[in-house]
C-alpha cells in the first residue's frame, strides 16, 4: 500500500499514467477519498499524456485519521459562523494544502499541474497561491472563494447535506442515504444511474469509513475564512470549471473565482450539477489537458535553432 510521510501524517496515495509525462495532482473535496475520483475522469486525463497523483486528504479514506480531535459541536460550529465569531478546528484548509506540497516531495516532484473539486479546489487555490514555484497550472473545479454573502446551497441540497446519517453499521441505510445526497447534488442533465452511484458508495464504505471526520474537514472550511486575498495574488495559468446547475456550490462562486484571479480562464458547463458524469469526462478532461499543455508550453518554450 503506497504510504507517504507527511507533516508527521501517514498520507495514502497512488499514481496512474506513465512517470515520464507531466505529474497531475487530484486533490479531493469533502468528506471523499481519492476513489471518488471518476474513473473515466482519471483514464481521460491519463490517455491526454498526463501522470496522475491522488491522494485520501488527512482525516478520511486510508491517511491518517485524527481521531485525538475529537467530535465538533457542528450547532456551535454554526451559530459562530452565523455570528461570525471566530472558529477554532483542529486543522485548516492551509494544513491541508502543506499535505499536498508535503506529498509532492514525498514524491520528489518538483513542480505539478494542481486540480481541485469542490473544497479540493479550495486547496488547490491555497498550493498555486501559497506556493507558485511548485505549481505548473491550477484548474478549481466547482469551488469558490469562500466569501460571505455568495449564494448558499439550495434548499434541497442543504436539507440532505445537513440530514443525520444513519447508524455507521447499517451499510445499507448509510449506502442509500449516500445515494440519495449524490442523486440531489448531481447533475441534472447527466443522471448517473443509481446502481453505479451504489457500487461506488459502497466500495468507498468498504474502504473506509469515519463520518466525524467529515464533519472535521467542514469545520476546517469554515474555520479557514474566505481566499479573496489569496485568489488575487495567484499568477499560475489557471482554468474555472463550474456546472451552471450546481446546486450545493452555485455558480456564482465560480464566477467569483474566476474574477479574483488574473487571468483565469472560466469554463460554464450547461446541465452540470456538483459531480463529474460521465457523459462529461471527455469534454471536461480534454478541456483540463489543453490548459496544462499550453501552460507547459509557456513554461519551457521551444527555442529556435
Amino acid at each position: 500500500m503506497p504510504i507517504a510521510k507527511v507533516n508527521d501524517l501517514d498520507i495514502w496515495y497512488d499514481t496512474q499514467g506513465d512517470p515520464g509525462n507531466p505529474p497531475l495532482l487530484l486533490i479531493v473535496g469533502l468528506g471523499m477519498q481519492s476513489v471518488s475520483w471518476p474513473q473515466s475522469f482519471c483514464n481521460g486525463l491519463v490517455e491526454r499524456g498526463f501522470y496522475l497523483i491522488r491522494f485520501d486528504n488527512r482525516d478520511n479514506g486510508l491517511s491518517t485519521k485524527l481521531h485525538h480531535l475529537g467530535k465538533p459541536n457542528t450547532l456551535l460550529a454554526v451559530v459562530k459562523m452565523a455570528l461570525r465569531m471566530k472558529l477554532a478546528a483542529g486543522y485548516k484548509l492551509d494544513d491541508m494544502a502543506a499535505d499536498a506540497i508535503g506529498l509532492l516531495d514525498a514524491l520528489d516532484i518538483r513542480k505539478a499541474h494542481i486540480v481541485g473539486a469542490s473544497m479540493g479546489g479550495m486547496i488547490a487555490q491555497i498550493v498555486a497561491a501559497r506556493h507558485p514555484e511548485r505549481v505548473l497550472s491550477l484548474t478549481s473545479i466547482m469551488s469558490t472563494s469562500g466569501r460571505r454573502g455568495l449564494p448558499g446551497p439550495t434548499r434541497a441540497a442543504r436539507k440532505v447535506l445537513f440530514s443525520t446519517a444513519p447508524d455507521p453499521k447499517n451499510h445499507v441505510a448509510l449506502t442509500e442515504h449516500f445515494v440519495n445526497l449524490m442523486q440531489v447534488i448531481g447533475s441534472p442533465a447527466y443522471p448517473t444511474p443509481k446502481e453505479v452511484l451504489q457500487e461506488r458508495v459502497e466500495r468507498t464504505i468498504k474502504r473506509s469509513l469515519e463520518p466525524i471526520a467529515t464533519t472535521r474537514q467542514l469545520l476546517a472550511i469554515g474555520a479557514s475564512g474566505d481566499r479573496v486575498d489569496l485568489l488575487k495574488s495567484i499568477r499560475v495559468p489557471t482554468l474555472v470549471i463550474h456546472g451552471l446547475e450546481d446546486p450545493l456550490v452555485p455558480i456564482d462562486g465560480g464566477r467569483e473565482t474566476a474574477s479574483l484571479i488574473p487571468n483565469a480562464v472560466m469554463l460554464e458547463i450547461a446541465g452540470m450539477g456538483h459531480d463529474l458524469p460521465d457523459q462529461l469526462a471527455d469534454e471536461i478532461t480534454a478541456r483540463i489537458a489543453m490548459h496544462c499543455h499550453a501552460a507547459d508550453a509557456v513554461a519551457t518554450p521551444v527555442l529556435a535553432a
